[in-house]
């Protein structure tokens, strides 16, 4: 399987950049460029969204599996019996 890298569009990175900003200035006193928070932003969506991307689908494969026994047992409810 090839590496997955995830994408963001420039709307959606620039605002994440905005909100990782703002956090290291509110949380930790650190004024950072933007430059150097995309370069951040670029480290961790490559180290750490495949994680989240794997738990997410993890997640979906959870909520399916359980549909789908929703699914057989209602099936079972309706079968006709035979004589």
């Amino acid at each position: 399987m090839s590496s997955l890298k995830i994408k963001f569009t420039s709307d959606e990175k620039g605002q994440l950049v905005k909100e990782i900003q703002q956090y290291c200035f509110d949380e930790l006193d650190l004024e950072l460029s933007r430059f150097d928070v995309e370069f951040l932003f670029d480290f961790l969506s490559k180290k750490m969204g495949t994680v989240f991307y794997n738990q997410g689908l993890k997640d979906a494969q959870a909520i399916l599996s359980t549909k789908l026994d929703l699914i057989t047992e209602a099936i079972a409810d309706i079968e006709k019996p035979i004589d």
